[in-house]
């Protein structure tokens, strides 16, 4: 049985002792309470604990510590659970059995790289769309937020059970795309020597000048003996191209791979617009005035009321969110789907549900997640970002500087509706004030002590682990079988920023392992131990590996 049983078994405990007291007479209870279960902050409060008793003090009219100590009365010992405590002002604590948790030890090695799998998602089909950016230039710093948020979470949704798509819509289709084309075609003019000006609305960046050169070196001057109309686009769909490339290669660089890149204009190529608005009209979703397409969400008590088709013709962003939602479900049919946005679109999401709704989904089944901005510092200085002026941090400046790594690990850490500052100078640090250094450390650490023990052609496999008392042992393998419970935790709430903070908890029980035990010892007599110690320690290293994995980080053996 894994922790993440284990809670559900506390929470079941408790929910049957309310039961039997309603039974009893003790509580009056017209429904059956939320029964919450955390891990308390000191080890003495136990294991496992809920409030409960003091939640129901009010309604129960009842001390919350008697409360306690009477639903206490009605839960029964286990295999897993040695002793259950009432605890004032009103919480009741849950010990684990010690021969329990060694055991798990042979849980954790026998499961191997799957160890921290759960079943919550039973292969239910999600997709887990994200970055999404015009390419119209690089991934900046502020969308490596976003990707990494993005990527991470498709890692536990995968481990918690789901069928896991990882998708980047390409906004190839409106005006900035337009105007980006504009920019490298007058750079490209310019680069075989005609004189040309920029769009009123173009794009300055340095970029564009060595993307338009980049072309004129491999193409030569041929885009300039056509018409100037076709000239634009092939010198347009070239550059699309290449932009596409040049972002799927710096989102590979930190470990931000994609299943599918979806093009904005294949949804009219394909149908799906015409599809999604005529559904729309059907049900009476579309009025037209002022020469323009409204979509009416009023209907579904949104106050607003959005243009999708301007009077020029053109469909709006919103207009081509709309088939592409339709696409998602009722084409390619996900079951749920999880967009992350930037800050800027935070007030695009009570219009995209009503969208859904509109299309006869289930809103429930899109989750809009909200990656706020970030900082970037080096020292005391702000670094400044700014996509127009040309101005900016790309996500390969950042990753060449600091590592991939630490983009991952920083920019996780914190929840993604936070603003955030990155600071750049504590990520290359190779001390124990970086925390992507003392977890990694850690890792290496655990592998050398297996290396070494390989070179003495030491066998482990028959270690007995009852010989594992000490309290940092004990309390190194509590750390580790919380890995299932966590995944299933995240999951449920879409919030992998928990994986950093459960890596630095593990990295310290390690650590303080490591101080207090020494796994190999030159003493015959402590053969058993250092058995039973290689063991907890092959273990601990496949949650290490599980972990980084999970955050898309590397597992160094060696720093």
């Amino acid at each position: 049985m894994t922790t993440q049983l284990v809670m559900n078994l506390v929470r079941d405990l408790v929910t049957q002792a309310v039961e039997q007291a309603r039974m009893d007479g003790l509580l009056h209870l017209e429904t059956m309470p939320d029964v919450e279960v955390e891990h308390p902050g000191n080890p003495q409060h136990g294991d496992f604990a809920t409030s409960l008793p003091l939640r129901l003090a009010r309604a129960t009219r009842i001390n919350p510590l008697q409360l306690a100590e009477a639903l206490v009365e009605h839960i029964p010992s286990s295999d897993e659970i040695e002793r259950v405590e009432a605890a004032p002002p009103g919480f009741i604590n849950f010990y684990l059995r010690d021969r329990w948790v060694q055991e798990q030890v042979e849980a954790v090695r026998q499961a191997g790289r799957e160890y921290g799998n759960v079943d919550l998602g039973q292969q239910s089909r999600v997709m887990v769309e994200f970055v999404s950016v015009n390419p119209t230039g690089p991934v900046h710093v502020g969308h490596t937020r976003g990707a990494v948020l993005g990527s991470t979470l498709a890692n536990v949704l995968a481990a918690a059970g789901y069928q896991v798509t990882q998708e980047y819509y390409v906004n190839d289709a409106g005006a900035q795309m337009e105007a980006f084309y504009g920019s490298v075609f007058a750079r490209y003019k310019q680069a075989n020597g005609q004189p040309a000006e920029l769009p009123a609305n173009g794009y300055v960046g340095q970029y564009i000048v060595d993307l338009a050169q980049d072309i004129s070196d491999s193409e030569g001057p041929r885009f300039l003996k056509m018409e100037e109309p076709q000239g634009l686009k092939e010198i347009g769909d070239l550059a699309r191209e290449k932009m596409v490339a040049l972002i799927r290669e710096d989102l590979a660089q930190i470990g931000v791979n994609f299943d599918n890149w979806f093009s904005e204009r294949s949804l009219f190529q394909g149908g799906d617009y015409d599809r999604a608005f005529d559904l729309l009209r059907e049900k009476h979703f579309l009025s037209e005035r002022e020469n323009a397409l409204w979509f009416n969400s009023n209907v579904l008590g949104d106050e607003g009321e959005y243009v999708v088709v301007r009077s020029t013709g053109e469909p709006t962003y919103f207009a081509s969110d709309i088939a592409y939602h339709y696409n998602k479900f009722s084409v390619r049919g996900f079951e749920s789907v999880v967009n992350i946005w930037g800050a800027d679109h935070q007030g695009h999401v009570p219009r995209m549900k009503s969208a859904v709704a509109a299309l006869g989904i289930d809103p429930e089944r899109l989750t809009v997640l909200i990656s706020q901005m970030v900082t970037l510092k080096r020292g005391d200085e702000v670094v400044r970002v700014s996509k127009r002026t040309g101005d900016f941090v790309t996500l390969r400046e950042l990753a060449d500087e600091v590592g991939a790594d630490a983009c991952r690990y920083f920019f996780l850490a914190r929840t993604p509706d936070t603003q955030m500052e990155f600071d750049l100078e504590l990520a290359k640090k190779e001390s124990a004030d970086n925390p992507v250094y003392y977890v990694q450390y850690a890792h290496a650490r655990n592998a050398s002590i297996l290396s070494l023990a390989r070179s003495r052609d030491i066998d482990w496999s028959q270690g007995d682990i009852t010989l594992l008392d000490h309290p940092s042992e004990l309390a190194l393998v509590r750390i580790m079988i919380r890995l299932p419970e966590l995944v299933d935790q995240m999951a449920r709430t879409l919030q992998p920023h928990h994986l950093p903070h459960y890596a630095m908890e593990l990295a310290t029980a390690f650590h303080w392992f490591y101080e207090n035990c020494r796994v190999i010892s030159a003493n015959p007599e402590d053969g058993d131990v250092t058995l039973a110690r290689l063991k907890l320690v092959e273990s601990a290293q496949i949650v290490f590996r599980r972990t980084l994995e999970l955050m898309g980080m590397t597992a160094p053996e060696r720093m």
